[in-house]
């Protein structure tokens, strides 16, 4: 292949070799090839001639948008136009030379173009196809329309998160798209890995509501118990009313999470009140008393944190030895030191953003090198890169694709 890539250099990372057609959009399937890419994979993103929709929603406010930013880094980007004879040529050639696709159409899209699993698998043998959907390939909803927030309704996420007197919430983050594009990943390794001890590729599906639904383990175990009860919404409380204290309790400056699991959590706890008094008080002796009486619980913990400042609060956290952490804003993670410390959050010098906090994967594998950041690519990027470089199309031949919009 002649052509100078940052994954050719990739020598001692666990994806060296691999390309991946990345044909995936907005979060899910990104996240999941954006980890690809950073384990050494070289990552070809494909997007339509005016871009993927994160890509388009960014010109709204101008320039690359953040997410686009964040989750494209590391990938080299064509543009392609599937929906031309041409078009689903070229990428078949791609796939011909690939190891993985990865895409996050609705069910049936590919199918519909001719470029669908059947067609490639038998083009490649070797291929692993991952496909990432919000209900699935199979099933009475596989056509249901998803984003994470209906999946957030859908899945049940939504009715357990708010207070009790409260509407349901969605989680302020993207949990699904992200939680999937992990799964989507997983899914997609171990059929790699299978490769390497069969030869041949596999189908790899992982539907957003599948992989929400385990979230909900602790808000079970009320339903278990009483069949036919919905779980509540309990605020900060733990989801299954199974801990106390479980809860965000406000601080002179903001707010702490504070949560005792075990006994000694809780005399820790004590002793940091400077309250050991409460160990022996007949409401408190044991957790079961302590979620019986949470309210009593809360309100003592409470008339503590509220005199104090976080820091001081976390502090005394960990000089006693019970589990807390104070409720921090976007700026304040950001700036996490121990997080750019360990390198898995870094600052960023991107052409149309500026300086900007870009994280790295959490996926920290030791002894191998690390793959340094490079901006996301700008639309059509290595368009003569990849189809002159690596497929052999001469300068005439792409000049006659750009013509008849194929890429």
């Amino acid at each position: 292949m002649a052509n100078a890539t940052p994954q050719a250099a990739r020598v001692n990372t666990p994806l060296a070799g691999i390309t991946v057609i990345d044909l995936t959009q907005i979060y899910q399937g990104p996240y999941a090839t954006f980890l690809m890419a950073k384990a050494g994979a070289d990552v070809i993103k494909i997007e339509p001639l005016n871009g993927e929709p994160s890509r388009i929603r960014a010109k709204v406010s101008g320039g690359a948008s953040l997410p686009m930013a964040m989750l494209n880094t590391n990938k080299r980007g064509i543009t392609l136009n599937l929906k031309t004879a041409k078009g689903r040529d070229l990428f078949k050639e791609l796939v011909k030379r690939a190891d993985i696709v990865v895409e996050n159409f609705a069910p049936g899209v590919m199918d519909r173009l001719g470029v669908g699993w059947s067609v490639l698998h038998e083009l490649n043998p070797r291929l692993i196809y991952g496909s990432g959907t919000g209900y699935g390939l199979s099933g009475p909803d596989r056509d249901n329309l998803a984003m994470d927030v209906t999946i957030q309704a859908a899945s049940g996420i939504m009715s357990v998160t708010g207070t009790p007197d409260g509407p349901p919430l969605r989680a302020g983050a993207s949990i699904v798209d992200f939680l999937s594009g992990v799964h989507l990943y997983a899914g997609i390794m171990t059929a790699l890995y299978e490769r390497s001890q069969t030869g041949q590729g596999r189908l790899v599906e992982v539907s957003m509501q599948e992989t929400a639904y385990p979230t909900l383990a602790s808000n079970m175990g009320i339903t278990h118990k009483s069949v036919g009860v919905v779980p509540p919404r309990v605020g900060n409380r733990h989801g299954g009313l199974a801990l106390a204290p479980y809860n965000v309790y406000p601080a002179k400056d903001g707010y702490i999470a504070i949560v005792c699991v075990t006994e000694p959590h809780w005399l820790h706890l004590l002793a940091a009140m400077g309250r050991e008094d409460l160990s022996t008080d007949p409401r408190f002796e044991s957790n079961k008393l302590r979620v019986e009486n949470i309210s009593a619980t809360d309100d003592e913990i409470t008339r503590w944190t509220e005199s104090l400042p976080r820091a001081e609060l976390f502090a005394l956290s960990k000089k006693h030895g019970f589990p807390a952490a104070p409720v921090r804003d976007l700026l304040e993670v950001m700036n996490d030191k121990h997080m750019h410390e360990r390198g898995v959050l870094e600052w960023f010098d991107d052409k149309e953003l500026g300086r900007v906090v870009l994280p790295h994967t959490p996926l920290i594998i030791h002894g191998a090198d690390r793959v340094n950041t490079i901006a996301s690519p700008d639309l059509g990027q290595h368009n003569k890169e990849i189809y002159s470089g690596w497929l052999g199309l001469s300068e005439a031949e792409l000049e006659a694709l750009y013509k008849e919009g194929v890429i």
